[in-house]
């Protein structure tokens, strides 16, 4: 069975199958012409010379875009111009030149062509039939066997596909239109009733540029001087946002409460790729933004969800006070409470584009939870018991 042989150009010799290497470099030399004059027209730069005992029949070049057509490659024309020139649908005695590597369809035309040989100049592995993906002409069980040589100018021919599809990602940022803020926002007005993080945040290096928000509540004492009281960090479940914390605030006066909404939740942006939202990147998020800050070590206060979370923060020093987890029962609502902290949830997601950090974090269809007035108080009550026996280190 024919196999295709990787070919350098160089002057004088023969290919693998006994043809000289300068008369298959000359015919691909019209080739790349007729892939420059394709590329030109704004088709993928891919030409095709067909040749019958030295003397060229037939030449084709892409054109799919140009006439709306999926077969209209560049060997596809030049295997119909050479059949009406030589007033036969068999190609017989005939060489096909083409600069990249034929796909399934071309391959087939041209072993129902009967063509001799099939020389071909760079190599494509997405869709090459030719020895890449799949080799058609390699298949024993067929009744015609084509000759093919693969790698004849492949370097100038592959150079020329490389620079037409840099130049097509070059124009396409340079027409990029910028993203709007509603496409990673939510409108504020959804937020209308609901007290919540309203600071926003976007310079440590692992945010990319999104924008993180978040409550401090207690950053700067009454007489202007950097408040020094201990600083709680609350993290919201994966359902939920700041708003879950509105109540602990005036409940623990003596600390400095900092409450983000995670990226992907709440007022913060929303990006809309969900393996974005790994607990490493998050964690790294919430440490450069700490550190941002001027805030050293923190106590915590999580949602049973951010326990990974959690456990990522403690590896890197983070949390140096009290740990609490929310107990689950705290957190169970009903009747009208229920309803009225479904809406809550609800607010930061206007439509399914917003609601990647939902999906990573399987927080769809859960049973809606809150922190009532007096669960809040119950726990602020857990925290100033926990805290007093062991103390920490200030922000």
């Amino acid at each position: 069975m024919p196999m295709v042989e990787p070919l350098s150009q160089t002057s004088g010799g023969l290919s693998a199958d006994g043809a000289p290497q300068d008369e298959d470099a000359r015919w691909m030399v019209l080739a790349l012409d007729e892939a420059r004059a394709a590329a030109a027209a704004g088709e993928v730069p891919v030409g095709a010379v067909l040749v019958r005992d030295g003397r060229m029949v037939a030449t084709g070049r892409n054109a799919p875009v140009a006439t709306h057509d999926p077969s209209a490659h560049a060997e596809m024309a030049a295997l119909r111009a050479g059949g009406q020139a030589l007033g036969n649908y068999r190609l017989d005695g005939c060489t096909l030149y083409v600069t990249l590597e034929p796909c399934a369809m071309c391959a087939g035309a041209m072993l129902h062509a009967r063509l001799d040989r099939v020389v071909f100049g760079a190599a494509d592995a997405r869709t090459g039939a030719a020895g890449s993906v799949l080799d058609l002409f390699g298949v024993g069980q067929l009744n015609h066997h084509t000759a093919v040589q693969g790698g004849v100018m492949g370097e100038e021919c592959g150079a020329l596909l490389q620079d037409f599809f840099r130049g097509r990602r070059a124009q396409a940022r340079a027409q990029a239109q910028p993203v709007r803020d509603d496409a990673l926002r939510t409108p504020e007005a959804r937020f209308v009733g609901f007290d919540g993080p309203h600071a926003f945040f976007s310079k440590p290096p692992a945010l990319g540029g999104l924008r993180l928000a978040y409550a401090d509540r207690g950053d700067v004492a009454g007489d202007g001087r950097q408040d020094r009281r201990p600083v709680v960090l609350c993290l919201h479940g994966a359902a939920q946002w700041g708003y879950l914390f509105r109540h602990l605030p005036d409940l623990l006066p003596g600390h400095r409460l900092l409450v983000p909404d995670l990226i992907g939740f709440g007022r913060s942006d929303k990006p809309k790729k969900e393996a974005l939202h790994t607990r490493e990147w998050h964690a790294e998020v919430l440490r450069q933004w700490l550190a941002a800050l001027g805030i050293g070590e923190v106590g915590l206060i999580l949602h049973p969800d951010m326990s990974g979370l959690a456990d990522l923060l403690a590896g890197q020093g983070v949390i140096a006070g009290p740990r609490l987890v929310i107990p689950p029962a705290a957190l169970v609502v009903r009747g009208a409470a229920a309803e009225d902290a479904a809406r809550a949830w609800a607010a930061p997601f206007p439509d399914k584009g917003h609601e990647a950090a939902l999906r990573a974090w399987s927080a769809r269809r859960r049973p809606v939870q809150d922190l009532s007035a007096d669960a809040a108080r119950a726990l602020a009550a857990r925290w100033q018991a926990l805290e007093g026996p062991m103390g920490y280190s200030r922000g």
